[in-house]
């Protein structure tokens, strides 16, 4: 590689919504163009993180695979060949698949990173991942409680390496509610807004955050709203389930958005009650902006809040425990803007989207040291 910049392919399903693909694009852009020559290689479409990324990297989309392209991926083969890159990184969902044509493709370096995974997780799942880490020259695991499972339960036969998820920080930052999320859903200006981010997913447990607010709206919070921006599968459940509640005129399920940094500034809080989580790119940005965080304690949140933080975690699958944080989020005040501060300052410190880009570019070198629990 003397001589020439690092060639390294991302490969990803598509490049639409998700913290995942977010990470992926804003590692692409972070990557200096002098060193590392990007391509990003998708199995199925673009997508909306797609926007731009043609000015700093080479995008491709693989022709459409048979059923059989798990044991016989030739159209990636070829792309990949085709490309002659120094170093494929894959990302959650195409880790078989791609480990496989890579190495078919003859490519030096096989990484991966996973953003998460399922709870429970699946047998099948581990055993097809596992045998894709005997193709692999290092996996990624974006929390500590990750790479332990990797370790422990996928028993996967490659280094893991330990590079938690990172943002932009100086975008992400504490900004007073501009109107127009209120105007909108013609909320007054002193309802307090119980905000979240994310795909509407099963593992995001939406549906216990639905019957959380049940619960609050029973008691002290019959002035609150819950605002929840993301689309997915769940979308209809979610609808039908607050509507059987009698609290479908106080939750707002508001569909993707692009204007991320305007919702968090409306937000009176920020909440999560995923089921599960590596590190959590909506809950890294919403701290970053300075919004106190009331979340599950499940995968990387925990290691995201830290010790000061550690009260705001709740038990998963509990919406009387997740509604009892958010009353006493929402009824204390000064302990809320404390935590906005020390939610800015965590981040901050150890979350900033340069040092996840420096660490990758790091393993790319092969000059990253492998995880270890003594770590």
């Amino acid at each position: 590689m003397s001589g020439r910049r690092i060639r390294v392919v991302q490969l990803v399903q598509n490049l639409n919504y998700g913290g995942m693909e977010r990470v992926l694009a804003d590692l692409v852009r972070g990557l200096d163009p002098a060193e590392f020559e990007s391509h990003v290689v998708v199995l199925q479409y673009l997508g909306r993180f797609a926007a731009g990324l043609d000015e700093v990297a080479t995008l491709h989309q693989v022709p459409p695979m048979n059923r059989l392209s798990m044991i016989h991926p030739g159209p990636l083969r070829d792309v990949l060949a085709g490309i002659g890159p120094d170093v494929v990184h894959s990302h959650s969902g195409v880790w078989f698949k791609g480990s496989l044509a890579a190495r078919r493709a003859g490519v030096p370096l096989v990484v991966h990173t996973e953003h998460g995974r399922k709870s429970p997780d699946p047998w099948s799942d581990r055993v097809v991942d596992r045998e894709a880490s005997r193709r692999t020259d290092g996996v990624i695991a974006v929390s500590e409680v990750l790479a332990a499972h990797l370790t422990a339960a996928v028993r996967v036969r490659c280094p893991v390496y330990l590079i938690p998820n990172g943002i932009d920080t100086s975008l992400y930052r504490p900004a007073p509610d501009d109107g127009r999320l209120r105007a909108e859903l013609g909320l007054p200006a002193d309802t307090p807004i119980i905000g979240s981010i994310g795909r509407l997913e099963p593992i995001k447990g939406f549906d216990v955050m639905i019957r959380a607010f049940e619960r609050l709206s029973a008691g002290s919070g019959a002035r609150a709203a819950l605002v929840v921006a993301g689309d997915g599968s769940e979308r209809a459940n979610l609808v039908a389930l607050a509507a059987s509640l009698g609290i479908a005129d106080r939750v707002h399920l508001l569909g993707w958005r692009d204007d991320t940094i305007s919702l968090l500034g409306a937000f009176t809080l920020f909440t999560m009650s995923s089921r599960s989580e590596g590190t959590s790119i909506s809950l890294l940005e919403a701290m970053s902006a300075g919004h106190c965080p009331v979340v599950t304690d499940v995968g990387g949140n925990a290691a995201v809040l830290g010790p000061t933080l550690r009260h705001r975690l709740v038990p998963s699958e509990n919406p009387e425990a997740l509604a009892a944080a958010w009353r006493e989020a929402l009824d204390d005040r000064a302990a809320r803007e404390r935590d906005r501060g020390v939610a800015r300052t965590l981040v901050e410190e150890r979350f900033g989207a340069r040092t996840m880009v420096a660490r990758y570019a790091d393993l790319y070198r092969r000059r990253l040291p492998a995880w270890t629990p003594e770590r």
